[in-house]
């Protein structure tokens, strides 16, 4: 796809937006048939070294917070596991203390459930070095979401250089992850055609996985009075990442859900072929500072019954 064409789309609504839709999902199943990937995500920690302007975790906010153990992550794994979910994903801030704790868990969990189960990881940017062990010691995937392809606007709003986001998205791909990225649709400041970017990004790099997410302003940030981003562009631009991009995995995220419900229903209709459980142990999980408050957790009921509801349900088990 061009450019100008990915601009044009993103802004059809109605029938036109149907048929952008009907071609997302006739693309999705062209490669996947009725399958889709179910993961079972563990929050690891909500402390983070970088000062996004967007997210409450942010570095000036850091007061308290938390870290899981190793031995917390593998209880949460070994409930994924039980309910038949495969994918282990492991999440959090940009911390230096999430590589340890990940790499004393990572051998325990190989040596429970040996190849029964993918580990992705989700740590932001980390060292070569760091990456080069993780993957040693059995890591599969690593999501990495650039947030916005825009250098000027990633800097405005993360403080830090694009460039090293994508050469750390390099890394993983000579490691040899299998790789996620991914953007946030409706940030203060955002063009069309920098969405048309980010759409195009995933394949430019090589990634296996991409993502968007609508913004959603967060108390104690500094964007927190801004307007929420715009779930039809959100969903546009996922239906866009599916035909720009159509053997990757593409998840429908919580935010979607948070913004209307049904929304993640939605996004599995827009041409998403993957979504998330929230196994974070219980106290964590209700301080989790991703969205602020009021964020909406993903239970395995409501993931079987959105699949169900859009003709994926035989897919709970992911392969």
């Amino acid at each position: 796809m061009e450019k100008e064409e990915i601009v044009s789309l993103l802004a059809v609504r109605g029938e036109r937006q149907q048929e952008l839709f009907r071609r997302a999902r006739s693309i999705r199943e062209q490669h996947f048939g009725d399958r889709a990937v179910v993961r079972g995500v563990i929050e690891i920690t909500d402390r983070c070294r970088v000062n996004c302007s967007y997210c409450p975790m942010r570095r000036d906010n850091l007061s308290g917070g938390f870290i899981l153990s190793a031995r917390q992550i593998v209880a949460a794994a070994v409930a994924i596991r039980q309910t038949g979910i495969r994918v282990v994903f492991l999440q959090g801030g940009e911390m230096p203390e999430t590589t340890e704790v990940v790499c004393e868990a990572i051998p325990e969990l190989k040596r429970l459930f040996a190849e029964e189960i993918q580990i992705v990881l989700c740590l932001g940017n980390k060292s070569h070095a760091e990456l080069a062990r993780l993957k040693e010691l059995g890591a599969d995937s690593y999501i990495l979401k650039h947030e916005t392809s825009d250098p000027n606007l990633f800097y405005t709003l993360r403080h830090r250089c694009l460039e090293d986001r994508l050469a750390c998205l390099q890394d993983l791909l000579a490691l040899g992850y299998r790789v996620g990225t991914g953007n946030i649709v409706g940030l203060p400041g955002q063009s069309m055609e920098s969405i048309a970017c980010d759409i195009l990004l995933p394949a430019q790099l090589g990634a296996h996985m991409t993502s968007c997410a609508p913004f959603i302003p967060a108390r104690n940030t500094p964007l927190a009075g801004n307007p929420t981003g715009d779930i039809n562009l959100t969903l546009n631009t996922l239906a866009l990442m599916r035909i720009a991009n159509p053997e990757a995995l593409i998840p429908t995220v919580s935010a979607l859900e948070k913004l209307r419900p049904g929304g993640q229903l939605a996004g599995l209709n827009a041409g998403a072929n993957v979504i998330t459980v929230n196994f974070t142990p219980e106290f964590e999980k209700s301080i989790y500072r991703i969205y602020g408050t009021g964020r909406f957790c993903v239970s395995l009921g409501h993931a079987a019954s959105t699949l169900e509801q859009a003709g994926l349900c035989s897919a709970l088990v992911s392969p």
